[in-house]
């Protein structure tokens, strides 16, 4: 497949399409962006409209996308799409920086992601499980970011930010901080009283294997898996069976599935749905199973169950 070589379109399935109604997707990488993408977020919302999702949480590494979600759902109410976005803690935000968490959740975002590009965890392994990650040619190298500090503790931004999280009630993602970080952030944010917890993509770059899910997941935190990897196109990592194992570790309410979709060379978010869906239905799943990972579960911590 050449770089920026979509895959084909799925073919029409009827199933498959009612069962995409009511679709959350947590991790939608539509633009604009630094990155190359092949859509934007009005036309992420309208596809999302005509197959009848729910919501849509738009992810950018570099900015706040919560002005533009709350714009196009007020032009474009007809789609029936709660459309929201949230912050990743990179460079660009400052890094684990509260005063840019205060604002997103005052604004309205849903999501704050712990470093995703500038996390030392995804620096370190650049050369190796990260090449293939999307780059932006000639942007200044990352600062590596950290929660912790030189003795193994959670820094005092980081406590700041989960205080901030707990009282907005919203989302604390892993992003690409290793999985023993998320261990110590997770256990550190249930004490400040942080409710909604998320890995996204725990066997890519996060290092998780079946026991840290089952550990994570009996925490109370949510495996999210990247659609991205288990389907044709730039993104692939795995086949789609591989992610069998990993729902059966953390067990299906404690699952959900992110398009992680957007990229060039890659399936139309709406598309990866799609994909992915009908490949649980052929290994097996129940319908109520798939719309509890692919629906509820992330409408639930989205306050719209």
């Amino acid at each position: 497949m050449a770089e920026f070589e979509a895959p084909p379109r799925p073919e029409y399935n009827a199933r498959v399409e009612k069962l995409l109604e009511g679709s959350v997707d947590l991790h939608c990488h539509s633009g604009p962006a630094a990155m190359p993408r092949i859509l934007d977020h009005h036309e992420q919302l309208m596809e999302a409209g005509e197959a009848k999702f729910k919501a849509v949480v738009t992810k950018d590494h570099y900015y706040l996308g919560t002005s533009h979600a709350i714009i196009l759902e007020k032009l474009f109410p007809e789609t029936g799409v709660r459309f929201f976005s949230g912050i990743a803690l990179n460079n660009a935000s400052g890094g684990i920086n509260p005063h840019a968490v205060d604002h997103a959740v005052r604004l309205g975002g849903k999501i704050v992601w712990m470093p995703t590009l500038s996390a030392a965890n995804h620096i370190n392994k650049v050369s190796t499980e990260a090449k293939g990650f999307p780059k932006v040619a000639g942007a200044p190298d990352p600062i590596p970011l950290t929660v912790l500090d030189a003795h193994g503790k959670l820094t005092d931004e980081t406590k700041h930010v989960l205080d901030i999280i707990a009282a907005g009630d919203i989302i604390l993602a892993g992003g690409h901080l290793g999985v023993d970080e998320q261990f110590i952030m997770f256990e550190e944010a249930k004490t400040r009283g942080v409710r909604k917890m998320l890995v996204n993509h725990p066997t890519y770059l996060i290092g998780c294997n079946e026991t840290h899910i089952r550990q994570l997941a009996g925490m109370g935190v949510m495996m999210e898996h990247s659609i991205t990897q288990f389907i044709p196109g730039r993104g692939q990592k795995s086949p789609p069976q591989a992610v069998i194992p990993l729902i059966e570790a953390a067990g299906v309410g404690n699952t959900v599935f992110g398009s992680d979709l957007g990229l060039k060379g890659a399936a139309r978010p709406v598309d990866g749905f799609r994909i992915m869906i009908a490949e649980l239905l052929d290994a097996g799943y129940s319908e109520a199973d798939i719309r509890r990972m692919f629906g509820s579960n992330a409408a639930g911590m989205l306050n719209l169950d």
